[in-house]
This record gives C-alpha cells, structure tokens and sequence, in this order.
C-alpha cells in the first residue's frame, strides 16, 4: 500500500529482458534502505526488490505488467518515480494507492501557468475506468487531484515542487503515463454495475 507521495527519483543503470519478464536495475539515494523482498512503487507499479549492489538494486515486471504499464518504454537513464509502502499507524498525506496500475493514458496538452502547469491526459474509456471533479488520480504513482473530468480525459494542475521532484518536469505531449484510479471510485462503480 502507497500513498502517491514520491519519495525520490531513481534512474534506469541496466534492462535485461529474461522471457516474458523485464529486470530493471535502478540506482537511487534510498537504496541503502532498501530490504530484499521489499515493496517499491516505480512510476506507480508495486514491484518487489530481488537484488541489492552498492546503490542499485533490482526488481522483475512479469508480462502482465508490462502490458498494462508504460515500464517497457523505459530506456537506460531514464527517471522513475520511487516512493517505498507506507508506514501503517504514519500520516496519510496522498490518498490510498494500490500500486496496482489500471491502465496507461497519453498526454495530449501541457499548459504553463503563471507558477503551475496544467497537464491534460486521455485514456481508453472502453476499460470503464472514471475521474471525477475534485477526486483523486494517481500518475506514474503520484497521487494527484482531478481538475477537469471528462469521458476519456481529465487535467490536474501541477505545482512547482511535484514537477521538479518527480517525471512531470520529462513529460512532452506524447509521453504515456500509467494510471491507478480511486479505488474508492473502483468499488462503487462494480456495485453500481452489479445492481444493474
């Protein structure tokens, strides 16, 4: 379990395919605190620890979860959002995030403002995955609220320190981002639909 509260950014030092599953070798500062078979959320999926080395570590994504995120897209020194599983009994800054990743979206606009940025994302409303106004969104693991929703869209407005502390300040139109919606919104939408 996660928070959407990005800890740090790790960088991408090796990829190794092995099969259908992906090893990913990434350096980061907290990598001495790092655990083998620890949780580790990276650009919002749950993936677990199986190495350590100096300041890098590995982790495996299966290809389940490389068909449902945008971590084969990562190339050798890309960043990856880090954030390490909550703390049970510590403050809830973000909201309840999963790190099971719904589905991937595509930024289609980035509008600077003055002191803040407004990044628009569109995904495929066919997976009946919804946002509300005002609700809570997670990109790329960042737990974020919803500006502007729409069918297959929303915004989020994006302050100076998320976009300089995460892989907002990377992003172009055209960069594919994963999502996790609510998972509050996720229930009441299978209850919903199982009434009916």
């Amino acid at each position: 379990m996660f928070t959407g509260i990005i800890e740090t950014l790790g960088k991408v030092e090796k990829l190794e395919k092995e099969g259908g599953n992906l090893h990913l070798t990434i350096s980061s500062d907290i990598t001495s605190e790092l655990k083998i078979d620890q949780s580790v959320s990276h650009n919002g999926v749950c993936l677990t620890v199986v190495s350590l080395n100096n300041d890098q570590y590995t982790v495996t994504a299966i290809e389940e979860t490389l068909n449902k995120t945008n971590l084969e897209e990562l190339t050798l020194e890309n960043e990856v959002n880090l954030e390490r599983a909550m703390v049970l009994g510590a403050r809830l800054d973000g909201h309840i995030v999963q790190g099971h990743v719904d589905q991937t979206a595509v930024c289609t606009s980035i509008e600077q403002k003055d002191g803040s940025w407004i990044f628009t994302f569109e995904y495929d409303s066919k997976l009946n995955n919804v946002t509300i106004e005002k609700g809570s969104i997670t990109v790329d693991g960042v737990s974020l609220t919803v500006v502007d929703s729409q069918k297959d869209r929303f915004s989020v407005a994006i302050i100076p320190y998320t976009y300089e502390h995460t892989r907002f300040h990377t992003y172009k139109v055209g960069t594919t981002v994963n999502l996790e919606f609510d998972v509050v919104g996720k229930y009441v939408a299978r209850l919903l639909e199982l009434r009916n």
